[in-house]
């Protein structure tokens, strides 16, 4: 019986392994040619594993986009285009899409995937994110087929000797393939505290106020010890989440005009690491082709222990509806054309749900739009540029950056952020 193999994970596991797929047009795994153009190959040749093997490119995936169901061919596609612009890629769409029904071609269609599906797409191929909002669970038959094939190859399913001589070294045996389908098939059990919560993720947080109250009267009665503060369970706390709920990343949006100081090029530069340079300087560490970037940062009154993901991104044109609850901050240069395709186009009720900051050189006047949009808006200055400080002349920018950071906490906490993210957003 041939042994089932799933595109998405094939292609995740190429990846890990360093080893791409190859495309093909034959079926044939042993003698499959080599095809570099994607229009005119109908197969995806896979070697990572200890025996090759090739997928159809019209075969579906547990993908989902917005559109549907998306074959792999169209996987393989935004992958391959996974760092180029949004323009970049709906271009090359169009172009693959005409070859595919020109006369020789492999026929179908390459479907356009929005951007945050293809950030989705690509964290999840890269192995930085083991969870996908897009993505369908894997059919339990192909898990099944999946481990047992990787058993017998001897990739997996090792467990220690028993019954070894002390002292000696433990050898490891493999599992028997149909242990391996027992295992695969067995349901896991909750603890006492998922048993206890039930369906539904229930927040109890209200009892605790009610408890502090009689807690309170209990502590000025004689003779009484205080048992100290009620405290929080972090299983309990844990447990409010619910199962496979991938914490949402909040989006901070820049502007797109040629004015900014800060644009997609020195951002990420001017966020982490505390350093301005000029967007169109050499020094400025991204590329003018990017479209998509993610920072990290650790918000203490957020979350203390883990960092946050943020999206930075300069335009709206492939927003969905849900998106706009994930934006947590604007850069403006003062200029209201900016907020045109915004949902919320008016600065006033922009601002009222998102920080907006305005970063100006130092010494120079605040804008007065800027002045009228009042304490919904950020204001910073960074000293004027020039190529002979170096990095130890431009100490006052990490200065700024924290004062950035800072607003833009206080600001999310303020609007519902926590530690699982925005409560709003669900």
């Amino acid at each position: 019986m041939a042994t089932q193999h799933d595109p998405l994970l094939s292609l995740r596991q190429a990846t890990a392994a360093n080893q791409p797929p190859i495309l093909s047009t034959s079926s044939d795994p042993s003698s499959a040619p080599d095809e570099t153009n994607i229009a005119l190959a109908s197969h995806l040749l896979f070697t990572h594993g200890p025996e090759k093997f090739s997928l159809p490119l019209s075969t579906q995936t547990r993908f989902v986009s917005s559109s549907g169901p998306v074959d792999l061919r169209s996987i393989y596609f935004a992958w391959q285009k996974k760092d180029v612009s949004i323009p970049d890629y709906i271009t090359a769409t169009q172009r693959v899409n005409e070859e595919l029904v020109a006369p020789g071609a492999a026929g179908g269609k390459i479907q356009n995937l929005v951007f945050v599906e293809r950030l989705d797409l690509a964290s999840w191929l890269e192995g930085t994110s083991d969870e996908s909002e897009y993505i369908k669970p894997l059919d339990p038959a192909v898990a099944r087929a999946e481990t047992s094939a990787q058993v017998a190859a001897g990739v997996a399913g090792g467990i220690p000797t028993v019954g070894a001589a002390p002292g000696a070294p433990k050898a490891a045996k493999e599992i028997d393939p149909r242990l391996a389908e027992i295992y695969s098939g067995e349901r896991k059990m909750g603890d006492r505290n998922s048993v206890l919560r039930g369906i539904k993720p229930t927040d109890f947080s209200h009892v605790r106020k009610h408890a502090e109250i009689f807690l309170g009267r209990s502590r000025h009665r004689p003779g009484h010890h205080s048992a100290g503060p009620l405290t929080t369970n972090p299983a309990l706390v844990s447990n409010l989440k619910k199962p496979g709920q991938r914490r949402l990343e909040p989006i901070i949006l820049l502007s797109p005009s040629a004015s900014s100081l800060l644009r997609m090029t020195n951002i990420k530069q001017f966020l982490e690491s505390g350093l301005f340079v000029p967007a169109d300087s050499p020094a400025a560490a991204s590329s003018s082709l990017a479209t998509i970037l993610h920072i990290q940062r650790t918000l203490p009154s957020i979350d203390p222990n883990r960092p946050i993901r943020f999206v930075l991104v300069e335009s709206v044109d492939q927003f969905k509806p849900e998106y706009w609850n994930r934006l947590v901050a604007v850069f403006t240069t003062g200029q209201t054309w900016q907020f045109k395709h915004y949902k919320w186009s008016n600065p006033s009720e922009l601002f009222a749900h998102a920080l907006g900051i305005y970063v100006g050189w130092n010494g120079e006047k605040l804008p007065e739009t800027v002045k009228g949009w009042g304490r919904g808006v950020k204001a910073a200055s960074v000293d004027k540029w020039s190529p002979h400080q170096g990095e130890k002349g431009r100490w006052r920018d990490r200065e700024v950056v924290e004062g950035i950071w800072t607003a833009i906490e206080e600001s999310m906490r303020a609007k519902g952020w926590g530690r699982d993210g925005f409560a709003g957003g669900r």
